[in-house]
């Protein structure tokens, strides 16, 4: 049978071509079915986003295909009713018994009888009321004429500049209080410099460039330069002081670099330094120029560089060490108070 021996090879070689056609048919198909799954999980998680879940605004929580993000109770499991809770201390607004201005309001118009009130008998005040309220604040632009006298002799003599008055004369200037509420809120409640420009204006109706609001920070820091020099020169001869150090962002834009606020306190002196957290900025600061001094702090171990301290764990972190306290010498002059010198043992398990 040459024929059929023939036959059946040419067939098993078109089938083996087949079957290799479709084994690459198959790859194919799983490479488009992972490409497919990969594109069906990226659209999942695209069409997931919300407000809740990633940086989204909630104004897209309503688009179509999107789920709202689930509300979740604030107030925890303990499901605390809102408002004040009992403890917190509560504010309120007290009747003031001296007040500011005292304003008399008296009855118009005419009596049932057609007789009118305006001339009628004060019979003392009836009622009362206290509406306690900021006055309408509006800038002020005051203008000091110096003028010059001639004395009997011929000598003459100009009047000299009030503090307020700054500048060459002819010269405009902001007043001081304007100046102090721009380094107030820069400050204080850390305004950046141009919301502190609008601020200034919606309260007073003029707008200082932003470059002369930034600069109130340099005038500021040096018209403060001696009293933080005394500030400096007290906490050292303190004898027991509070020490500190907590990261803070320096510099402008989002790439700031990290700094170390360092911070030195008694129960009624503070002063700061910018620095870092290394023992350079350490000895920088103040702990150079102490000598018997009792330092609380958090067991950093710079502090441990000083000669001539004494050191005293601060209380909030106990929590976290095993310590030994061993009585010392006293802390004030009357004495009464002991140092608590600590030797700290081990680091407590977590």
């Amino acid at each position: 049978m040459p024929g059929g021996v023939a036959g059946l090879r040419a067939e098993n070689a078109r089938l083996r071509e087949a079957n290799e056609r479709l084994q690459v048919l198959s790859e194919d198909k799983d490479a488009v079915i992972a490409e497919l799954r990969e594109r069906v999980a990226r659209l999942e998680r695209l069409i997931s986003r919300n407000s809740g879940n990633s940086s989204m605004p909630p104004c897209t929580d309503d688009l179509p295909g999107r789920k709202p993000p689930e509300r979740k109770d604030r107030r925890g499991a303990q499901k605390r009713k809102p408002g004040k809770q009992p403890g917190a201390p509560g504010a309120y607004l007290a009747w003031n018994p001296r007040p500011d201005k005292t304003k008399d309001v008296f009855p118009k118009g005419r009596c049932e009888c057609g007789g009118g009130l305006a001339g009628a008998r004060d019979l003392g005040v009836a009622y009362s009321h206290q509406v306690t309220d900021l006055p309408k604040m509006k800038a002020v632009t005051t203008q000091y004429d110096r003028h010059e006298v001639e004395c009997c002799c011929g000598r003459r003599h100009a009047a000299g500049a009030p503090p307020e008055v700054a500048g060459a004369p002819g010269t405009v200037t902001y007043g001081l209080n304007l100046q102090a509420w721009c380094v107030f809120l820069m400050v204080m409640h850390h305004v950046p410099v141009e919301r502190c420009a609008d601020i200034i204006e919606s309260m007073t109706g003029i707008r200082p460039s932003e470059g002369w609001v930034h600069a109130l920070l340099a005038r500021a820091a040096r018209a403060v330069a001696a009293a933080n020099t005394t500030i400096r020169a007290l906490i050292i001869l303190a004898r027991v002081i509070c020490g500190d150090e907590t990261p803070i962002r320096s510099g402008p834009g989002p790439k700031a670099s990290k700094k170390y606020l360092h911070v030195a306190c008694t129960r009624l002196l503070t002063y700061y330094f910018l620095g870092e957290r290394t023992l350079a900025s350490f000895q920088n600061f103040i702990y150079s120029g102490l000598h018997g001094t009792v330092i609380v702090h958090d067991r950093y171990v710079n502090y441990d560089h000083f000669d001539g301290v004494s050191h005293q764990l601060c209380c909030a972190h106990y929590p976290d060490t095993v310590v030994m306290p061993i009585l010392g010498g006293p802390v004030l002059a009357g004495g009464g108070a002991l140092v608590v010198d600590i030797g700290i043992i081990e680091r407590a398990a977590a």
